[in-house]
């Protein structure tokens, strides 16, 4: 069992990751709770034992349910359960599952702890660290939220054995990401390494800006052309393959700007095809939407704005003219 801690404002939190780390849940609770409001779906075949009172809140599965609603109604449910502020909300599933129960506890009673049991990879890598949670609008992907820490992540690899080949694909597209954040040799290392090398890789960026002011924006690399086409929803895409054409576009649109060269396009595309993510746009979605969607990304506050790779590594690049991100469309189209 490897321990992290990711520090923040509102103290430092554990990472527990290895098989078996769920079990350790009522470990992990927060003193004085009584009651635990278990946040799960039906289709997540993993249980935990909070130690205390528990309750099972399902929610259904989908980024349609990654909406308002499905908070409403969580909260709504916590109140009939009697939970209270000294109380622990559980996210247990994948990455919309914690992001949901994050942002259903960071507003329930203005602020409940929340302990995170991610069973998907994507969750394990990415989703359930650092307390960014939300949901969605029909405007565009996680454009509501709340930055709340969670009490602890329990990382337990164990789940990962029975995710559908998709999902895990899913969840290398995030993977691939850190590898172009710098950690090294990530395809080579065992699963357990592999995702607490992630961890402690976005464990650093969280420490060093935890409300995404600066530095830890650059952990969306990839993610505004893949959040424009999820909020299309026109496209059986799952978030990690989005990210994955997020970054094959990122790095042609670089390129495009001068920024790289041939070589790192072929080093990014090397790395993505190891992890056998999609290569090419999907059609039937105009530039002109593609753009307007782009648009929304809670990066940008100054025209177009994209994290870039660059002579001095990944950047934020605000003002991207809409005429190179159309050719990079139709290049990633062809």
């Amino acid at each position: 069992m490897r321990e992290l801690s990711v520090a923040g404002g509102r103290g430092a939190y554990p990472v527990l990751v290895g098989t078996g780390a769920r079990h350790r849940l009522g470990e992990l609770v927060p003193a004085g709770a009584r009651r635990a409001a278990i946040v799960t779906q039906e289709t997540i075949p993993w249980s935990v034992d909070s130690g205390i009172d528990q309750r099972l809140f399902p929610i259904g599965s989908g980024e349609e349910e990654k909406v308002l609603e499905t908070v409403e109604n969580l909260c709504r449910g916590f109140s009939r359960f009697g939970l209270t502020r000294a109380d622990v909300v559980v996210g247990l599933g994948g990455g919309m599952v914690t992001d949901v129960a994050g942002f259903a506890a960071a507003v329930y009673h203005r602020g409940v702890a929340v302990v995170q049991v991610p069973t998907s990879l994507l969750g394990q890598v990415d989703a359930a660290i650092g307390g960014k949670t939300g949901v969605n609008l029909p405007e565009g992907k996680n454009l509501v939220g709340a930055f709340w820490p969670p009490a602890a992540v329990l990382c337990d690899v164990e789940t990962l054995a029975t995710l559908p080949p998709r999902e895990y694909r899913s969840g290398q597209g995030e993977m691939a990401k850190y590898a172009f954040l710098g950690v090294a040799g990530l395809r080579d290392l065992p699963l357990e390494e592999a995702v607490a090398a992630c961890v402690a890789c976005k464990a650093d960026f969280v420490a060093s800006d935890e409300r995404e002011e600066g530095r830890r924006a650059l952990l969306n690399y990839g993610h505004t052309l893949a959040h424009a086409l999820e909020t299309a929803g026109r496209y059986d895409l799952r978030h990690g393959e989005a990210v994955g054409l997020g970054l094959r576009f990122a790095a042609r649109l670089a390129r495009r700007l001068g920024r790289v060269d041939d070589e790192e396009v072929a080093a990014h595309d090397a790395l993505l095809d190891a992890y056998d993510l999609p290569a090419s746009l999907p059609g039937g979605l105009e530039d002109a939407e593609l753009l307007r969607l782009m648009a929304r990304d809670k990066k940008a506050t100054t025209g177009l704005t994209f994290v870039l790779d660059g002579p001095r590594g990944l950047e934020v690049v605000a003002g991207v003219p809409a005429e190179a991100v159309r050719a990079t469309l139709g290049e990633m189209r062809s």
